[in-house]
């Protein structure tokens, strides 16, 4: 093989979880923040001015214990990824989460005193050339820090947020360790599959009879512990509402939107364009079930690949796919295929199918060494190969944003996607285009049409379901069975009833309804998706040097409301549904077409 399918973590630290340069680190770290909050805690602005020095240099401070953790959190989260076993590098995990909670308690010191800054002294402040270029962020502490509780009060929530709202997410990974879901092979060889593993071959095996044992041993296993899990994202969950009740936020949906930076008009209007346009994409999935010979699809036929007579879907070895990566991205500009080629090759990818890996795909930032590292399992498919490729957009974003201040470097999720997504849509664009038969073009077809259905019914049924939840959740705990019951209702919206069975207990295998950092870890996804079919569209008008626009786009990220950048750079107007229908429009050629190339099978 040219490229190695697993990664190197060494570099960073070397001896994974027990690494002692680990240890170093993280003692340092929680050394260093002493004296940073000494420091913070001493800081008087009004007799920092006018040069304000010392905060020029607390912000240094700020961002280098950022950078720190986030560089040691992304190594001890790249071990456990790997290998789902390791119970010590759940341990650390739960070191760097404590020094966390200390950085946050700085911040919020940080932020309390921005905010007593008078508004005049505020206003030279901001245009001072030691700041000016961090006027978006600081404004946004500002605008946080006014939103703050005592000094003693959010010291005491950073702290039980350790225990609580961080170690209930921790245990969300504690027990997806013990799912095995046992599967029978055609020989009678008899597997006990990880997580990943099945996750995996229950989508992706050409057999449905395969799809449906698994998804049957599927159920089973996460319905074995729902109760387990219904505790976890109860006491999850219930964390975050009472500490948005606490900051005094009228509902549930006022963090996320303001985390995205964006409107609720935003998002309203960007759920309302596609409920109004699902009808393609339900078409797409009546055609396929007519081609498995089914009047509906199940919940596990929907991301199967299409057989049609002899014909077998292509496949990738994994150096077949990343070359193919490379090739395409090049077509679209020499920095993003450089740059994701020198990933590749100095083994930033773990892409290895082997048991003990955790389901998924991800990529994480290594600030400090300017490097991220993308985890994956590899199975040959089309789809794997987009996986790829979307990970490696992430990657790109934070390359292009290296040079930047880091509280310039934030970016919210719902932006987060669009470097990914527009990166997938490059390759999946490319294997339609280039497909050598009817056949192919209807396999990938499929496969780009999965995806399009998974941001506008998939993930439509799991922001309903979470709105739903945390509605139930403010009256009181809301078991294991009712939690299955409303995300069957919620599939059943947003399929529009359109399949024949449903994953009731998609509320406890997906990770994203665990994960304690950001609220609401869906909509972000259909929004980033869309937005970066809008930049697709541009690069296909603006062919020339339009890799050096979709940069400047990608910098500015960090550093503006959502709605003022898609205005900057695609002169579109997201609070308008005009500019959700064209990415839904683009979509839709593609299940007519989909739809023509099929007729003549059904």
């Amino acid at each position: 093989m040219k490229y190695s399918l697993t990664w190197d973590l060494d570099s960073f630290f070397e001896g994974g979880s027990s690494s002692p340069d680990l240890q170093d680190k993280i003692k340092s770290i929680q050394d260093g923040l002493k004296d940073f909050e000494s420091a913070a805690n001493n800081w008087n602005p009004e007799r920092d001015k006018p040069e304000y020095s010392d905060l020029k240099d607390l912000l240094h401070y700020e961002e280098q214990y950022t950078k720190a953790l986030m560089q040691c959190n992304s190594f001890i989260t790249g071990i456990q990824s790997a290998d789902v076993s390791d119970l010590n590098a759940s341990a650390i995990h739960a070191r760097i989460i404590q020094l966390y909670s200390k950085l946050t308690i700085i911040q919020t010191t940080l932020k309390k005193k921005i905010t007593a800054i008078e508004e005049n002294d505020w206003t030279l402040l901001v245009k001072m050339p030691s700041f000016s270029a961090l006027a978006f962020a600081l404004s946004e502490w500002r605008q946080q820090g006014s939103r703050l509780l005592s000094d003693k009060e959010e010291a005491l929530l950073a702290n039980l947020r350790v225990d609580g709202f961080n170690g209930w997410s921790a245990h969300y990974d504690t027990l997806v360790s013990f799912i095995k879901i046992p599967f029978e092979e055609a020989d009678g060889t008899l597997n006990e599959l990880s997580a990943g593993q099945a996750m995996n071959r229950m989508y992706a095996d050409p057999d449905p009879s395969v799809r449906r044992k698994i998804f049957v041993e599927w159920e089973k296993a996460w319905g074995y512990l729902a109760p387990a899990f219904a505790d976890t994202l109860n006491h999850l969950q219930g964390f975050r509402l009472a500490d948005f009740e606490a900051h005094q936020d009228e509902d549930f949906l006022v963090e996320p939107l303001r985390y995205n930076r964006i409107k609720r008009e935003t998002l309203e209007t960007m759920w309302q364009a596609i409920s109004t346009n699902k009808q393609p994409f339900l078409s797409f999935l009546d055609r396929k079930a007519a081609l498995m010979g089914k009047g509906r699809l199940a919940w596990y036929d929907v991301d199967a690949p299409v057989s049609l007579g002899s014909f077998q879907s292509k496949t990738f070895s994994f150096d077949e796919a990343v070359d193919y990566i490379i090739e395409h991205f090049a077509s679209f500009g020499p920095k993003l295929a450089d740059f994701s080629l020198d990933a590749v090759k100095n083994r930033w990818v773990e892409a290895e199918n082997r048991s003990g890996k955790r389901p998924g795909g991800y990529c994480e930032d290594y600030p400090e060494s300017k490097e991220s590292r993308i985890f994956m399992t590899f199975t040959g498919s089309a789809s794997d190969m987009s996986t790829l490729a979307h990970e490696l957009g992430h990657a790109f974003h934070s390359h292009v944003m290296r040079d930047l201040p880091d509280l310039n470097t934030r970016y919210a999720m719902n932006v987060a996607e669009t470097a990914s997504t527009f990166a997938e849509t490059i390759i999946s664009a490319a294997t339609v285009r280039e497909a050598s038969s009817d056949e192919e073009k209807i396999s990938l077809l499929n496969t780009k049409l999965e995806n399009a259905t998974a941001m506008f019914l998939n993930i439509h049924a799991r922001y309903l379901f979470e709105k739903t939840f945390y509605t139930e959740r403010m009256n009181g705990f809301v078991t294991a069975e009712r939690l299955s019951v409303m995300m069957e209702a919620a599939q059943k919206e947003a399929y529009q009833d359109a399949l024949s069975d449903y994953h009731p207990l998609f509320w406890a295998s997906k990770l994203h309804f665990f994960i304690d950092d950001v609220p609401f870890y869906n909509f972000p996804y259909t929004f980033g998706f869309l937005f970066s079919l809008g930049i697709y569209a541009q690069s296909l008008q603006q062919t020339e040097n339009f890799e050096e626009t979709y940069i400047s786009l990608l910098r500015d990220t960090g550093s503006m409301t959502t709605e003022d950048l898609v205005l900057k750079h695609l002169g579109a107007d997201i609070t308008q549904p005009d500019f959700w229908n064209q990415g839904l429009e683009i979509m839709a050629a593609d299940v007519k077409e989909f739809l023509r190339l099929t007729e003549k099978y059904v």
